[in-house]
C-alpha cells in the first residue's frame, strides 16, 4: 500500500496523510472506552459558555419584528466565535502534525475526541428505554435529558419514539456530520461544524425561549447549522439504508420531506425504514404510518445500528481521506 501512496503523493503528504487517516478510529476508540472529557476541559462547554454569553448581551427579552439589529449582531457574533474556533483548531491540528505520525494520530484524535460523542447518545437512548421498563413518569424524565421539548403528556410508545428519532437525529449531529467535516477539512472542520450545530441549539428557535426572543436573533445559527448539516444528512441516510438492505433512498427522501427540517428527517425516516416502525411527533409529523409501533427491542436494535455505522465511517472516511488528499495533490501539481 504505500508503494502505491509513494507513487501519488510526495513523501512529507503521505506522512501527514498516514497520521491524519487514523485519527477519526482513534476518536471514536476513545469515545467508547472513555466518554466524554470533564466539563472543565471540554471545548464543547466553551463554546456553550461563549454562546450563552453572546446571547444574555444581544438577544433580545421581548419580541421585536424584523429585529435586524439583533440579527446582525449575533451574525457577528457566531462568524467571530467561528474565526477564534477555527484558527484554534488549525493552530492545534499544525502542532500536532510536527510530531511522528503515530504521535500525531493519537494527539488529533484526543483533540477530535470531544467534537463527537456517539457513546453517550447510545447509553442515554439505552437509558431512557430501561426508565420506561420501570415506570412511564421516569422513562418521561430520561426522556427529558435528550430532547428540549415538553414531555410531560407523552404516552410511553411516544416517549420511545421520541427516543429512537433523537439517536437518529443525533448520530448525525455527533457523529457522521463532525467526522465528514474532519475528512473534508481536518480538525478545523470538525470544530466549526461542533461551534454551529451548539449555536443551533441554544440559538435556533423561532420564539422566546430562556426568557429571550430569537426569531431574528438566532436565524443565522439556525441556516448556517443547516446548510453544514445538509450532505452528512443524506450521508447518515444512505449508510443506515446500506446497513439496513432492502431500504430505498427514493423512500426516504419522500418521507424526509413531511418533517419541517432540511436536514433531521433524512436519517430519522432512514431508522423509521431500517426499523420497520412508524416514528410521528404529534401533530407535526408521521414517518412510515403504515408500520409498527415500536417495542422495547426495537430501541436496542437502533442503538447496534448506530453502533455498526459509527464503525462503518472509519473505512469510508479513509478512503475519502485518501482521495480527496490524492485528487488535491494532482489538481495543485
Amino acid at each position: 500500500m504505500d508503494g502505491v501512496i509513494d507513487l501519488l503523493l510526495p513523501g512529507t503528504q503521505w506522512d501527514a496523510l498516514r497520521a491524519l487517516i487514523w485519527v477519526p478510529f482513534v476518536a471514536l476508540a476513545i469515545d467508547w472506552w472513555r466518554g466524554e472529557p470533564p466539563a472543565a476541559i471540554h471545548p464543547v462547554v466553551w463554546m456553550g459558555k461563549a454562546l450563552g454569553w453572546c446571547g444574555e448581551r444581544w438577544a433580545p427579552l421581548s419580541p421585536v419584528p424584523n429585529d435586524w439589529r439583533a440579527f446582525w449582531s449575533m451574525a457577528l457574533a457566531w462568524c467571530a466565535l467561528a474565526a477564534t474556533v477555527v484558527a484554534t483548531a488549525w493552530g492545534l491540528q499544525w502542532l500536532a502534525l510536527r510530531f511522528h505520525d503515530v504521535i500525531a494520530a493519537a494527539l488529533l484524535g484526543l483533540l477530535l475526541k470531544p467534537l463527537l460523542s456517539w457513546r453517550m447518545l447510545h447509553d442515554e437512548v439505552l437509558a431512557v428505554e430501561a426508565a420506561l421498563a420501570r415506570s412511564l413518569p421516569e422513562g418521561r424524565e430520561q426522556l427529558a435529558r435528550l430532547v428540549s421539548r415538553d414531555v410531560s403528556a407523552l404516552s410511553a410508545g411516544q416517549v420511545r419514539e421520541s427516543a429512537i428519532e433523537s439517536l437518529a437525529e443525533n448520530l448525525n449531529d455527533s457523529v457522521v456530520a463532525p467526522l465528514f467535516w474532519f475528512v473534508l477539512l481536518g480538525l478545523p472542520g470538525a470544530a466549526l461544524y461542533r461551534l454551529a450545530n451548539t449555536a443551533d441549539a441554544m440559538w435556533g428557535y423561532p420564539g422566546m425561549r430562556g426568557g429571550r426572543y430569537w426569531q431574528w436573533a438566532g436565524k443565522w445559527a439556525a441556516r448556517a447549522d443547516d446548510v453544514l448539516s445538509w450532505l452528512p444528512a443524506r450521508i447518515s441516510a444512505l449508510l443506515l439504508a446500506v446497513l439496513a438492505r432492502g431500504v430505498q433512498l427514493s423512500t426516504v427522501a419522500r418521507l424526509a420531506r413531511r418533517t419541517p427540517s432540511p436536514n433531521s428527517g433524512w436519517p430519522m425516516a432512514a431508522m423509521a425504514l431500517a426499523l420497520g416502525v412508524r416514528l410521528a411527533k404529534p401533530g407535526v409529523y408521521v414517518l412510515n404510518a403504515d408500520a409498527r409501533d415500536p417495542g422495547p427491542l426495537d430501541t436496542h436494535r437502533a442503538a447496534k445500528l448506530g453502533t455498526l455505522l459509527a464503525l462503518a465511517l472509519i473505512p469510508v472516511g479513509v478512503g475519502a481521506h485518501m482521495l480527496i488528499t490524492i485528487v488535491t495533490t494532482w489538481v495543485g501539481a
